[in-house]
């Protein structure tokens, strides 16, 4: 039964991203000085050192964007029945559309502030339940984990209030999502 339920989260973890973003295409590009896509996420980026947040940089964004949303989740917890979702470690939302991305090591506060073009930015609530970016930190366990950096070009202005964790973002923008791209990492943590 742990399998299946284990399944079942994943194939709900998919279907709601699809449901999200079913007419939404894939044409944001996003990157990172600190990995390339399908790279490794360094040891500073994770819970187990600095946890401090990775860089972010986006193009191609639609016309029409009036605000970006980030979700970084492990959907692998899921495959190895860990968890029933992918564990979210970062949630950001009300992103002016003039941001071309994040600086490295964000705050953790929820609202971000001093953040030049980044007015407005809320970091919401992670996995942990506690704002801002937390790193990977999957148990030493044999299994390489992934990170997905997705971002939402959103077409509105939603005003979202501090507070909201993933799913309570997911909510909110749907219908309001117009493209998203991903920038993927992997990390896993071996014996010391």
């Amino acid at each position: 039964m742990g399998k299946l339920s284990s399944l079942m989260g994943a194939v709900f973890a998919v279907l709601s991203f699809n449901a999200i973003a079913a007419d939404a295409p894939e044409t944001i590009t996003v990157t990172s000085s600190a990995f390339d896509h399908h790279g490794t996420v360094p040891e500073e980026y994770s819970a187990y050192s600095e946890n401090k947040s990775i860089d972010l940089s986006w193009s191609n964004l639609p016309a029409g964007t009036v605000q970006l949303a980030l979700i970084c989740d492990d959907p692998e917890v899921v495959t190895i029945g860990m968890m029933e979702t992918p564990f979210p470690h970062w949630v950001a939302y009300n992103i002016p559309a003039s941001a071309s991305g994040l600086p490295e090591g964000m705050t953790k506060e929820a609202v971000v502030t001093g953040v030049s073009g980044l007015d407005g930015m809320i970091n919401g609530l992670n996995g942990t339940r506690q704002p801002g970016y937390f790193g990977p930190r999957p148990p030493v366990n044999g299994h390489l984990h992934a990170y997905h950096f997705r971002v939402y070009a959103i077409d509105a202005d939603l005003d979202l209030a501090e507070g909201l964790n993933k799913d309570d973002l997911l909510a909110a923008i749907d219908g309001h999502v117009l493209a998203t791209g991903m920038l993927m990492g992997h990390y896993e943590r071996k014996e010391q």
